[in-house]
């Protein structure tokens, strides 16, 4: 949910560079231990269905608790995400704008629509 009151993502890149920067992190930060990083992150968005049916997980998601938890993994995941697309200098926006295009070509709605297959099998 967005609001007039959450960030840009160019707000955020900038408040998280500062952030790294003010810490002398950037020489952590190589492309490959960041993409780690955010597979390590994401890891932990999906440790938070471990042991737990769909049906669980479902109804487990609507608590403020885990609500909170999955949160701060996702937002854990976006970080990471513009820090690498800061890193090789793609906008993050830009990119997935036009990903949102490649798909709707790739899965036209008359095909598409109420079906899992991937377009190659369509």
């Amino acid at each position: 949910m967005v609001d007039d009151l959450s960030p840009s993502l160019n707000d955020l890149i900038d408040k998280l560079i500062a952030f790294r920067d003010a810490r002398d992190w950037r020489q952590f930060h190589s492309l490959k231990n960041l993409i780690v990083s955010l597979n390590l992150e994401a890891s932990e968005v999906l440790e938070l269905t471990q042991w737990k049916s769909e049906a669980e997980f479902e109804a487990d998601g609507l608590t403020p608790a885990t609500r909170a938890r999955l949160a701060e993994e996702c937002a854990d995941v976006l970080l990471y995400l513009l820090l690498i697309c800061e890193r090789i200098d793609v906008d993050l926006s830009a990119a997935a704008a036009a990903k949102i295009g490649t798909n709707e070509t790739k899965y036209p709605v008359n095909k598409a629509r109420g079906n899992a297959k991937k377009y190659t099998e369509l």
